[in-house]
């Protein structure tokens, strides 16, 4: 009983919800470049380099939304990398997503060295304090979960809401996913495939990027390395899981991160007797179990990962 009593605690969803935050921003930005016909496998470096640019802008006496201004710019310099070498060039975008990842991080790691040649310890800045919302945050366990959170946390949810009235409700939504699902279409009504697939890869990768800010300064207070630890895969994951709907994808963030907050009181509860490598596999296990439940029935964009060069048929 006492563990699924840990299920009924509002310090439980509070952490599900701190945890699922940089996964939706990421899962979002993966999500819009999908959408537009692009595989973006640069994630785990950019949320790194995220990270860091956030962090590294506070440490040099910048203030924190000029930290989350510095990682979203710095991730759409590395979408664009992308964008240009896999939209107008054609290249495996499996291949160059793997290169933006290695570039990414070992970059991120040098300049780490480079700028901090001396420490031994990550040094920290002051992170975004929780901001309650008045009287909704004093609702039992939901409102404490949901609107007791940093000011990152409800500009995550915001993301979501906004990517889907864009998505679903404007004509550049509407241009962007027949760019991933008939770009020829979109050409035919004038408007630049390249363009769409460039501006939607710098865009999503400016939102990985975030999340990875997140974890610097909102979860945490100090850059470290590994700190990322797989989440950028995990996005990827989530967004076949959500069918590339921004809804369904939101949902799938919040489970997984609600059996990571499961898993870590679980071994308190257990005291050892589990081998704690059991239960930091939990997470991964039945996300990927959910993944092949929901994958079979999933519709992707009929387009992704295929070059369009203008004037094809």
């Amino acid at each position: 009983m006492e563990a699924l009593d840990i299920l009924l605690t509002a310090s439980f969803w509070v952490a599900a919800i701190r945890i699922a935050s940089p996964l939706i921003f990421a899962t979002m930005g993966e999500l819009i470049c999908e959408r537009a016909g692009v595989l973006n496998l640069g994630i785990e470096g950019i949320m790194t380099v995220g990270a860091f640019a956030g962090w590294f802008t506070v440490y040099s006496s910048g203030d924190l939304w000029t930290g989350v201004a510095v990682a979203a710019l710095a991730g759409a310099a590395f979408g664009l990398l992308h964008a240009t070498l896999t939209v107008p060039l054609g290249l495996s975008q499996h291949v160059v997503g793997i290169g933006i990842t290695l570039l990414a991080t070992s970059l991120t790691y040098f300049t780490y060295r480079l700028a901090l040649p001396e420490v031994t310890s990550p040094p920290k800045i002051e992170p975004f304090q929780p901001l309650p919302i008045p009287g909704l945050s004093e609702i039992p366990i939901l409102g404490q979960a949901l609107f007791s959170q940093t000011p990152l946390t409800y500009l995550a949810f915001l993301t979501v809401a906004v990517v889907a009235w864009v998505l679903y409700r404007t004509p550049l939504g509407l241009a962007l996913r027949a760019a991933g699902e008939n770009p020829s279409a979109v050409e035919a009504q004038g408007i630049s495939v390249s363009g769409m697939r460039i501006g939607a890869v710098m865009v999503g990768s400016a939102l990985m990027a975030v999340g990875g800010a997140f974890l610097t300064m909102s979860a945490f207070n100090s850059f470290f390395f590994e700190m990322i630890n797989g989440r950028g895969w995990i996005c990827i994951a989530l967004v076949v899981f959500g069918s590339w709907r921004p809804g369904k994808a939101l949902i799938g963030a919040i489970l997984f991160a609600a059996f990571d907050a499961y898993q870590v009181r679980l071994q308190q509860i257990t005291s050892g007797v589990v081998p704690y490598q059991i239960f930091l596999m939990m997470p991964y296990v039945l996300s990927i179990l959910a993944l092949v439940l929901v994958a079979r029935r999933a519709t992707y964009p009929k387009a992704l990962m295929i070059p369009y060069q203008k004037g094809e048929r």
